[in-house]
């Protein structure tokens, strides 16, 4: 296969996913099938990968005495709030059930958390004590964490980069062929690679986002705290780059992205609390200077 058809079967194959599968359930979040790419990358391989490193890291915490113990406080809260969120993940990806699903907590000023491939999960005690998370918000970066893994976000991206590696290589041996600087060309089409590459990183991001939310819903968290949780992050991170040059969407797109998916969640939410949406309280987080957020 010539190296440009390539990239376009792999550029062609991400626009399509989401509408060649049917969406996950009937009610909460529509969201198509994980993306055709991840079908070409070697996914139990990746999760092994994942679970070797993640051994390692928490190996390396251990000795610099930056991992929690087991009857930590909050070691505890964040392995009560997996348990609850873990039974409704399980239906976004049949590999799922099978995974070593683990939860820990690195003592570092980082605001960051993350799950790697096949449930390892990992919290920086900077997220938690900086953003002063409550227990819903907790739930949706864990949620959204937990949908990266299950949307096989890590396997798709490997097969992006090889594509638009690929076809950078392959614009250099073609404008060498025509007489032009291939370094020149490389490096133009080096460039609108990485740009495309953003772009299908903040759609992850986006997704990640819906997933969780709806993940986070039916366990019993409100998932209008996600707006609350980046109305926290923007007070943190003002110094946040243009979207265009982010692998992450700006803080307000990803708010009116939440709100826009809020009549899909909010019914998982009450049902799960046993409530009505009919007068429900507005959410209210602990920091002084974010609104409680209401719905509709």
């Amino acid at each position: 296969m010539k190296l440009h058809t390539l990239f376009a079967a792999v550029l062609f194959a991400t626009m399509g996913s989401a509408f060649a599968q049917n969406a996950t359930s009937q009610d909460g979040v529509k969201i198509g099938g994980n993306s055709l790419l991840s079908k070409f990358a070697p996914v139990g391989a990746l999760e092994n990968q994942a679970a070797t490193q993640y051994a390692q890291t928490m190996q390396q915490a251990e000795k610099q005495h930056a991992l929690g113990p087991d009857n930590h406080p909050q070691v505890l809260r964040l392995r009560a709030i997996a348990n609850k969120l873990i039974p409704y993940s399980l239906k976004w990806n049949e590999r799922a059930k099978q995974w070593k699903w683990e939860i820990n907590l690195l003592g570092s000023k980082q605001i960051n958390a993350y799950c790697m491939p096949g449930g390892k999960i990992a919290f920086y005690s900077g997220i938690l004590d900086t953003l002063k998370l409550t227990d819903d918000e907790v739930a949706i970066v864990m949620g959204h964490e937990i949908a990266h893994a299950l949307r096989e976000h890590g396997a798709e991206r490997a097969v992006k980069s090889s594509a638009a590696n690929l076809f950078v290589k392959g614009v250099e041996i073609f404008a060498g062929a025509k007489g032009y600087d291939p370094n020149i060309a490389g490096s133009i089409a080096g460039g609108a690679a990485n740009m495309t590459m953003l772009k299908f990183s903040r759609d992850n991001e986006t997704e990640a986002d819906i997933v969780g939310l709806d993940i986070a819903a039916r366990a019993g968290y409100d998932p209008r705290a996600g707006v609350a949780l980046w109305q926290k992050m923007g007070m943190v991170n003002k110094g946040a780059p243009p979207q265009w040059l982010s692998t992450h969407p700006a803080g307000q797109n990803r708010i009116a992205e939440i709100r826009r998916h809020l009549p899909e969640v909010m019914p998982l939410y009450v049902k799960a609390k046993a409530l009505s949406l009919n007068g429900i309280a507005p959410y209210r987080t602990n920091v002084k200077g974010i609104d409680p957020v209401t719905y509709p």
